[in-house]
């Protein structure tokens, strides 16, 4: 149990507090709004920041080591699949040839 002068002080304290979170509240939208306000006079609007941030995610994405070997991986599986599709190709050619000379 707290006695009812620390109840007291606390409900001071709370009432402070809530004081304290309300004025910082207040000062941040304002400050949200200034920042939208100043984005809007040089042209940035969200699309333009989508597309910087899409951008940018890609561009880090690209560099690293796990992206850079799976695209050498699957640059050499489609070399490979090329040529045996050329093979495949080439064979039923000449089977097609050598059935038109029969």
């Amino acid at each position: 149990m707290i006695s009812e002068e620390e109840r007291e002080e606390l409900k001071t304290e709370l009432v402070k507090l809530e004081d304290e979170i309300t004025t910082l509240r207040q000062v941040l939208t304002a400050k949200e709004k200034h920042l939208v306000e100043i984005k809007q006079k040089l042209g940035m609007n969200l699309m333009n920041e989508l597309k910087q941030n899409f951008s940018k995610g890609w561009h880090e994405m690209q560099t690293t080591t796990a992206y850079k070997k799976t695209h050498e991986t699957l640059s050499h599986a489609g070399q490979k699949a090329t040529a045996a599709f050329s093979n495949v190709g080439t064979a039923i050619s000449k089977k097609f040839g050598d059935m038109r000379r029969k």
